[in-house]
């Protein structure tokens, strides 16, 4: 409810405030104008830190964030007026969902538009191991070009190689529709069962595919899914890509499975402890490594935050948002 301060005869209305933990574009930000005060992140591409957020929170109705901020009791403690947590992301496993709807806080994501730049993310990693892209890059950067050599770049063929996919929801479809365009026999594996005849179990997936690319949420089940028992599972000279969520891999697992060339090379567009990197991956010319980048392209990005202000617009008004990932309970 907007609050109202009374000087001489006018009146000034105080809208509600709305966190964002970056510099929010104000395109992105257009549905909640004139229904809430932003307060903005730093602009950079940098993100809030956590104790700067939770000092600023203290008064906010609703808060965007690209899914780096956690909500748990010790945020919840210190904003009694919130009343929504938007990611701009797909991921929701730094929302505590249950504590949040037992306090009566909206959870909120933005799917639809982060599923195709994530899935040509994907897709630009198989494409770049299969053909050593990004060694040859440095190769030719650091001015080693001096001559050509005779298969000395030989990568493999896309075309008639086996891409299973671990995760089948609609970043996993898009990538199958990437992988069929450039020949590849597509097989899955998800959590719920179902009949078709791309479908594997987990463990037939990871003996019969070329390239596995992750594509599951983060949960207690999936915690390091990708482990050394499992990565032994898969072909030798497989490759391994992640664009998902970090922890799903068992990174001191994939090094060792690299080093001893179990796995012909891994991409990875997430880490098991982000900003932290295993040392391991670091020097390894079949390892293709980027900072989380995947949904990042600036369309989707801005169409993600306007989907996020909708969110908030919505509850602001006193609707449910179209986005929520959970069911608050209101006394």
């Amino acid at each position: 409810m907007d609050q109202k301060r009374f000087i001489g005869e006018r009146v000034i209305v105080s809208l509600p405030k709305v966190l964002t933990t970056f510099l929010p574009e104000e395109e992105g930000v257009a549905p909640l104008a004139g229904l809430a005060e932003i307060v903005p992140g730093p602009g950079g591409g940098f993100q809030m830190p956590r104790e700067e957020a939770l000092e600023k929170i203290v008064d906010c109705s609703g808060v965007i964030s690209q899914s780096e901020l956690r909500i748990d009791a010790e945020l919840l403690d210190l904003a009694p007026n919130l009343k929504i947590a938007a990611n701009v992301a797909i991921g929701t496993d730094n929302l505590e969902l249950d504590l949040m709807a037992s306090r009566g806080v909206w959870a909120t994501n933005a799917h639809e538009p982060l599923v195709n730049p994530t899935a040509d993310c994907a897709m630009g990693m198989i494409v770049s191991l299969a053909r050593r892209l990004g060694e040859a890059e440095r190769f030719v950067r650091a001015g080693d070009w001096s001559q050509s050599q005779h298969g000395r770049w030989n990568g493999v063929l896309l075309s008639g190689k086996t891409l299973g996919l671990i995760g089948y929801g609609k970043i996993g479809q898009a990538v199958a529709k990437r992988a069929r365009a450039f020949g590849m026999k597509v097989i899955h594996h998800r959590q719920t069962s179902t009949e078709d005849n791309e479908s594997r179990s987990l463990e037939a997936l990871l003996a019969e595919a070329d390239f596995i690319s992750l594509h599951t949420p983060l949960t207690a089940k999936t915690h390091h899914l990708i482990n050394e028992e499992r990565l032994k599972l898969m072909k030798k000279g497989a490759f391994l890509v992640n664009s998902g969520r970090g922890p799903v891999v068992d990174e001191a697992a994939l090094v060792e499975a690299l080093e001893n060339g179990h796995l012909g090379g891994a991409g990875l567009d997430v880490f098991e402890n982000e900003p932290a990197i295993h040392p391991g991956l670091f020097g390894r010319e079949n390892v293709l490594l980027t900072p989380h980048l995947g949904g990042s392209a600036a369309e989707s990005r801005l169409e993600g935050l306007r989907v996020c202000a909708e969110n908030v617009a919505a509850v602001l008004k006193g609707e449910t948002p179209p986005n929520a990932v959970n069911q608050p309970k209101f006394e």
